[in-house]
């Protein structure tokens, strides 16, 4: 009955998690709520993944990483070596792979991937060159570099956590460098080599054009006689038939309207709305429609610009709709348009939620496009412009990283001392601010992978974990140990699909423990395999960092399906024949 409970739980969190119905960590407290309640764990068991030590380390790495990204000194590095590189592509593709995969070694991949785009963006833009050619190398380079060392990714620290707490040794900060290394060159040399000719080639389009405006945008004359006139520009006529308002010329002047503004005979409006309202407008006393096709040039002025802003990983306006944002008050931005996963999204944009990796066309001031630059929410992309460099800051937050990093190392303190140590210090030296280091910590994540623990220790305690074992054993055992631990690694691969990494790692990892026991083979073997597999799993662009190129490199899912299917079964080849050779079976 409690294997039945607790594997019914894993398919609908499985669901659940990919349909994104409820968020990742709401649905992880519920299932400990329920398994708690069941008393398949106990309260303790239920909620000692979030006082574990890795909980530690994660937070630390968050906040040392947004230390770095505060003090300007990655973007300084990524210039100098973006300008060594522009003489040649490929070995500026090379050049952005090894930059990311060695800062990604010790941060973050989401976190790396976000820092880059936007001077990526900027950077194809000023040289004349697709987006499309570096933007899935920069995400695949960061997720890759993250299995070189064990504060790489989230995952391996989860995994860490895990089999220490079963009684296993914890993974040594670079136990896992030589075949992190490994995999990271493999995959490099891939896509340098066979992925750079599978890359598309996406020349910018105007914006206009990209969004595909032309049909939605429709400029009105208000007549003396028209009803509109004296209306407030957000409770109008026009309002009410969705349309929405985005310039008004009024005589020579052409400007942004706000709540306060009314609308004046002779005035010419630029409106957005679909084809069937457009009918019913031209139908209206009062009004005359000046042109049904609008050009980029029409949107735009001397102080009023179109622009792409992408909303970043712990950005406050995910999961919130443009009109509970109050978007336009808030930052001055009109939103015309959102892309999403290659899919253009015009129409009742106040009602959308906003999701991880949605780049929006907005249109506003220089002055407020500008101020977005400073922005912890979303990420401007247009011609990039460095945070100004503070030397002394930066050399400080290095060398408290590089310090934690030797103090674990040497093991003269638990490495979740020596990193809680450097994060204190980042904030002491004032490298970050007390509130900007909350903000960078990404609580979702640490709720996940706290609760996934528990979720192991329910599948050790309900059975499930030996049943499922003996089941892949059963099946493939009379194969030998490589074809059971080739089984873990796939099943692996297909659950991070639909859901983290973290989550499908620490979900096999207990069955893979017991396998492994059974055929008195090395657990720790069998853990490390699953835990690199989960982050070689290329397939799709589900993996946060893949979303955030998703869009701004004008990408389609198959250019993920075709790319990455072939670099997943060859790091998967690579995981099968290098862990035997790393740590024996």
């Amino acid at each position: 009955m409690e294997i039945a409970l607790v594997l019914t739980l894993l398919v609908i969190a499985v669901i659940l998690f990919a349909t994104e119905k409820l968020s990742v960590e709401l649905v992880t407290l519920i299932m400990l709520i329920i398994l708690a309640s069941a008393r398949i764990i106990t309260a303790e068991e239920a909620f000692a993944g979030f006082s574990s030590d890795f909980i530690i380390i994660i937070a630390s790495v968050f906040i040392l990483s947004a230390a770095l990204e505060e003090t300007g000194i990655l973007d300084f590095a990524v210039i100098r070596l973006a300008r060594l590189a522009r003489q040649s592509s490929s070995l500026m593709l090379l050049v952005v792979m090894l930059v990311t995969g060695i800062v990604s070694a010790f941060m973050n991949n989401t976190t790396v991937t976000a820092m880059f785009v936007t001077p990526l963006v900027g950077l194809s833009r000023r040289i004349n060159q697709s987006a499309s050619k570096l933007l899935m190398p920069l995400a695949y380079a960061a997720i890759l570099g993250g299995t070189c060392t064990l504060i790489g990714t989230s995952t391996n620290v989860a995994v860490s956590g895990y089999i220490a707490k079963v009684g296993l040794a914890p993974i040594g900060l670079f136990e896992i460098s030589g075949i992190g290394f490994i995999i990271f060159m493999v995959g490099m040399l891939y896509m340098v080599t066979i992925g750079k000719r599978m890359l598309p080639n996406r020349d910018d389009q105007q914006l206009t054009e990209e969004y595909k405006l032309q049909r939605y945008l429709t400029e009105i004359v208000v007549m003396p006689d028209s009803p509109l006139v004296g209306q407030l520009v957000f409770a109008s006529d026009l309002t009410s038939l969705h349309f929405r308002m985005l310039n008004i010329i009024r005589g020579k002047e052409n400007f942004l309207p706000d709540f306060r503004t009314r609308i004046n005979a002779d005035d010419v409006l630029l409106v957005e709305g679909d084809l069937e309202n457009l009918i019913k407008v031209k139908e209206t006393k009062g009004i005359q429609i000046m042109a049904d096709v609008i050009l980029e040039k029409d949107l735009q002025t001397e102080n009023i610009k179109l622009a792409e802003l992408l909303v970043v990983r712990q950005s406050n306006l995910i999961g919130r709709t443009v009109k509970e944002i109050n978007f336009l008050q808030r930052y001055g931005l009109v939103v015309i348009a959102i892309s999403r996963h290659g899919e253009t999204l015009r129409s009742k944009i106040g009602s959308i939620q906003l999701q991880l990796g949605d780049l929006l066309l907005v249109q506003g001031s220089s002055e407020r496009l500008a101020q977005m630059r400073n922005s912890y929410n979303v990420a401007l992309l247009d011609e990039f412009e460095p945070v100004l460099y503070k030397k002394r800051k930066g050399i400080i937050a290095i060398s408290c990283f590089a310090l934690a990093i030797l103090l674990g190392t040497l093991q003269v303190v638990p490495l979740s001392i020596a990193f809680l140590l450097a994060a204190i210090c980042s904030i002491l030296f004032r490298c970050i601010s007390a509130e900007k280091a909350y903000s960078a910590i990404d609580f979702k994540l640490l709720v996940l992978i706290g609760g996934m623990t528990a979720f192991g220790t329910a599948m050790e305690n309900s059975g499930a974990a030996d049943f499922l074992a003996h089941s892949i054993i059963n099946l493939v055992g009379d194969f030998g140990k490589i074809a059971v631990l080739a089984g873990f690694v796939i099943l692996t691969v297909v659950l991070t699909q639909p859901m983290s990494n973290a989550a499908a790692a620490l979900v096999v990892v207990p069955v893979a423990l017991r396998a492994a026991t059974e055929l008195h083979a090395d657990p720790r073997a069998f853990a490390i395999a699953i835990m690199l597999a989960a982050s070689v799993s290329l397939v799709t662009p589900f993996e946060p960092a893949c979303i955030l190129v998703y869009s701004p490199g004008k990408y389609k899912f198959r250019d993920f399906i075709k790319i990455g299917t072939p670099l997943t079964l060859l790091l998967v080849a690579v995981i099968l024949l290098l862990v035997p050779v790393f740590w024996p079976l």
